[in-house]
């Protein structure tokens, strides 16, 4: 009866959590990263994107199709010249969208559906983690608790690579913990070693900060080896060359890598604030557990709420930390303990390098903690258990212990349960630039009159967020598209390498619109408000007012102006 009960809760996790995942996948629209992920994925690059023409919303449909033609190393080839990342993922959601290809309108769904698998996968690797480093119960924790993580549910619902090497992340520490089991043995079992390899090895050709997690990994086994004192030299080697191989097996990529440093696309991270990461990375820990509605609400919303947050965090702290004391002290459990420890504070120290000593803040993005992600649900998992049993020893019965008010798992479950209902429904981990908000804004002003919209682009970042703006606005208006030509919504990409005279010199060179009045809508990354001009000339007949009530901004600004 206790191995059913089990099983059965595990599978309640993991239907929990895929149900967390699923749901409303579609309901967010595509933002910037998102949509360069559909670019590469569809087998198409940024030289499919009409630029510097005025260009029908319609034509989206045919950029953002996939490409039957193109293959695994034609991607790697784009992603070498035109991007920052590793092959690996977009190659396996090639293959996951050519089979799912349909239709145009359900590409949200098919580009977040594989990582949203992933996701679940990666409950599934945690509870094997937990199961394999401190006891099944321990495993069946982890589960639950990365099930209703509103940060993970988060991460599920990107069509990026984040879920993917979370799991190869815990699945190596798994066998990591295994081979240092095997180790304190005096023995080294093949199969465990080559596994470790092959987890990190994809794990590499994922996300660059992959490394991060490796090079953390290499900070245990040292340890390990100094504290077991393993006296066969033998086995030391063959314990380094095995650390080696992920790095070997990745060459053939290394010199993509170095020439990926640099590139303009990484040039979007500002430099640290003073203390600002250190309070960054304590809410990323936050969100993990907890998540709600604070971006873009009124000051006596945000800031009750968020005083909410930190109480619950600061009271979790309290419960879980007596948990952690009592693993440590536990000889069956102190080495899991220390494995997981140390792969955290390593973790964190890459971090900080990377921040304070390259000035590139990357705790402004609570989405790169994912590194270290699956060690913080291990431990937190396995103290609530090791907490609970303290508590049952006390009362002498399960059923008190769980109902005791130190006790916190319900709790933590339901708390990260709501948090993830606030996720899917968009009232958290909002999408950066909102492009869902934008369109909005856009289609606001006078619904009946045709809309254009002209972006200044100066590198591919800007193609990659306007076409995030172009595919909300299409999504919401398209049924004008297939009325008449002249009511589609129109788009353009204007070069604003030197400046915005050039964009505007090209907007007074367009063709007088067939339909007036015209809602423009200019989108202007860098330019001030008071920059924009009062007037723009839209072509040689027709004359733009701006209109000073329209002006918005969401991380860039955008300005309407009125065309008669």
């Amino acid at each position: 009866m206790k191995f059913s009960r089990h099983y059965l809760g595990l599978a309640l996790a993991l239907v929990l959590g895929t149900t967390l995942r699923f749901w409303n996948l579609d309901f967010k629209p595509l933002w910037l990263d998102e949509v360069i992920t559909a670019l590469f994925t569809l087998g198409r690059s940024y030289n499919d994107v009409p630029l510097d023409v005025v260009f029908p919303l319609n034509r989206l449909e045919q950029i953002f199709t996939f490409n039957p033609a193109s293959s695994c190393g034609e991607i790697a080839r784009t992603l070498a010249m035109q991007s920052t990342h590793p092959p690996l993922f977009f190659c396996l959601m090639q293959a996951w969208v050519g089979k799912l290809s349909t239709h145009h309108s359900a590409l949200t769904t098919e580009l977040r559906s594989l990582p949203a698998l992933f996701g679940v996968g990666a409950i599934a690797s945690v509870y094997w983690l937990n199961r394999v480093a401190f006891s099944p119960k321990a495993g069946l924790m982890a589960a639950a608790l990365m099930a209703v993580s509103p940060f993970g549910v988060y991460i599920s619902q990107e069509a990026r690579h984040y879920t993917l090497p979370v799991m190869m992340i815990t699945l190596s520490l798994s066998a990591l913990i295994q081979i240092q089991q095997d180790l304190q043995r005096q023995q080294l079992r093949s199969i465990v070693w080559l596994s470790w390899v092959a987890f990190n090895t994809i794990g590499l050709y994922v996300h660059y900060f992959f490394i991060l997690a490796l090079l953390a990994q290499l900070a245990i086994v040292l340890v390990f080896v100094y504290n077991a004192k393993i006296k066969s030299f033998r086995l030391r080697l063959l314990v380094f060359a095995f650390w080696l191989l992920p790095f070997f097996f990745f060459i053939p990529w290394l010199p993509v890598l170095l020439g990926h440093f640099g590139r303009p696309e990484t040039s979007w991270v500002p430099p640290p604030e003073n203390i600002a990461p250190l309070y960054q990375t304590l809410a990323a820990w936050l969100l993990m557990v907890i998540a709600l509605p604070v971006e873009n609400q009124p000051l006596w919303i945000a800031i009750p709420v968020s005083l909410l947050m930190l109480v619950f965090g600061s009271w979790l702290v309290r419960q879980v930390f007596p948990g952690v004391r009592q693993l440590w002290r536990n000889s069956a459990t102190h080495l899991a303990t220390l494995t997981l420890g140390i792969f955290i504070l390593f973790v964190l120290l890459e971090f900080f390098a990377i921040v304070y000593l390259l000035g590139k803040d990357i705790t402004i993005a609570p989405r790169y903690n994912f590194v270290y992600y699956p060690a913080i649900c291990a431990l937190l998992g396995a103290s609530l258990v090791s907490r609970g049993a303290e508590e049952r020893g006390k009362s002498g019965n399960y059923l008190s212990a769980i109902t005791h008010h130190q006790f916190p798992i319900p709790t933590v479950l339901l708390v990260g349960t709501i948090g993830c209902i606030f996720v899917v429904h968009n009232w958290a981990f909002q999408k950066p630039y909102n492009p869902q908000q934008v369109a909005q804004d856009m289609l606001l002003g006078k619904p009946d009159a045709p809309l254009m919209v002209v972006m200044g682009y100066d590198d591919s970042q800007d193609i990659a967020l306007g076409l995030s703006f172009a595919l909300a606005i299409h999504k919401f208006n398209s049924n004008k598209c297939n009325i008449t030509a002249e009511a589609c919504p129109k788009f353009a990409f204007f070069n604003r390498s030197s400046g915005y005279d050039s964009v505007w010199q090209n907007l007074s060179q367009l063709p007088t619109p067939s339909t007036l009045p015209l809602n423009l809508w200019v989108v202007a990354p860098g330019l001030r408000r008071r920059d924009y001009p009062p007037q723009l000339g839209l072509s040689e007949q027709t004359s733009c007012t701006i209109d000073p009530e329209e002006y918005h901004r969401i991380g860039i600004p955008y300005q309407l102006y009125r065309c008669q």
